[in-house]
């Protein structure tokens, strides 16, 4: 059952408070929201009422009798959500909370062209709420990541690399035709920047690196996702110095992505007559301390490193959050470390701390869940 959320406004904007665990009964509600009391009383009871939210228990007293505590409601809905890669597809459904209902991986081959790959992920979808929810609780919204720019006005991909026929395709429009609900299309990156961001309290401005197959980097300003036009923190494409010239898929010469991207390592290390099938196992080959897959690894972080200097003496991030496969790498992230501490300013890396992520493998589809809903509430 697909069905849009019969809430907007006020009521939304409390049903987002209890779905994100900043509020858990009606005072908290009356102070985060800055409504009256009576006025947050009306709106809940229509909540639960809409089967929305419940109340139930008791929850945290700040002083005199403990308040009930709200809850959503395990009928409210379902978001689907997924993280596409080159080869797979990470699909997922959550309860409007974000919190992960099942996960699967699934193999999918992007260059086989958008119809295909969408139509595959929506059977997906449908396979799993046949499977793992209630007939009567129905699906609220769909989502997913794209490993290519997005535009955010169109939810068009904006010349990718390595996905041939996807550039200005219309994504959503496409998953539109089989959920009239919101869509979310987002940058993959992006995604895992908003998922992210949750484990790191405390910190409102954020980079999210992600090494995989490419190379992308998710912006938080603020505790919020900067996505500029669509090509903020896109940095496999800036320039970097070399000895030799490779061109980039874009087009351009000595980008980032030639040089340090696990399809860029891949290519390497064929070239020493060594083959692997996808960047997870140049980790493999790290960790069996073969001195190829190491030298490469530890050069892909030292660029990327130079890349972030720039950046971090421009944005001045309390983290750098390394994610994506390559991430598993030690000598990636201690050489990004090296480069950064080496060419920043003290002043910019006082505070600074470069760490792997800590959302782990689904921090897109957690980042896709906080998005989706944000959208399915507007």
């Amino acid at each position: 059952m697909n069905q849009r959320l019969p809430v907007s406004g006020a009521q939304g904007d409390l049903l987002r408070l209890v779905a994100t665990g900043r509020a858990e009964s009606r005072a908290d509600l009356a102070r985060l929201s800055g409504l009256a009391a009576s006025s947050v009383s009306l709106r809940v009871e229509e909540l639960i009422s809409l089967g929305l939210l419940g109340e139930e228990g008791s929850g945290t007293s700040r002083g005199g009798r403990r308040p009930r505590r709200l809850r959503l409601s395990p009928s409210a809905g379902v978001l689907a959500v997924a993280d596409l890669g080159a080869h797979h597809a990470r699909l997922g459904l959550l309860d409007l909370s974000g919190a992960p209902l099942v996960i699967e991986e699934r193999p999918c081959e992007i260059a086989r062209g958008p119809e295909a790959t969408l139509d595959l992920l929506s059977d997906a979808f449908d396979e799993l709420l046949a499977v793992h929810v209630p007939d009567d609780v129905p699906l609220r919204g769909v989502g997913t990541g794209i490993p290519g720019p997005v535009d955010p006005a169109t939810s068009r991909v904006v010349t990718p690399s390595r996905m041939p026929g996807w550039n200005g395709f219309p994504v959503a429009e496409h998953l539109g035709l089989r959920y009239d609900l919101p869509i979310l299309v987002e940058n993959d990156a992006n995604l895992m920047a908003a998922g992210e961001a949750r484990h790191w309290p405390g910190c409102d401005n954020l980079m999210v690196l992600k090494a995989g197959t490419g190379i992308g980097c998710g912006v938080i300003v603020n505790g919020h996702l900067h996505r500029g036009r669509g090509a903020a923190g896109d940095i496999s494409h800036v320039r970097v110095r070399s000895d030799s010239s490779v061109l980039c898929a874009c087009g351009h010469p000595d980008c980032l992505e030639a040089y340090a991207s696990g399809a860029a390592l891949m290519s390497a290390l064929a070239d020493s007559g060594i083959t692997v099938a996808r960047p997870a196992d140049i980790v493999s080959l790290v960790d069996d301390a073969i001195p190829e897959a190491t030298s490469l690894v530890r050069g892909a972080g030292r660029r990327i490193g130079e890349v972030l200097t720039v950046l971090v003496n421009f944005f001045n991030p309390d983290v750098i959050a390394v994610g994506g496969s390559l991430s598993a790498a030690e000598p990636l992230i201690t050489s990004i470390r090296a480069a950064v501490y080496e060419r920043c300013l003290p002043l910019a890396t006082r505070d600074l701390e470069i760490a792997p992520a800590r959302a782990g493998r689904d921090a897109a589809l957690l980042g896709a869940g906080a998005l989706l809903l944000e959208a399915a509430l507007v």
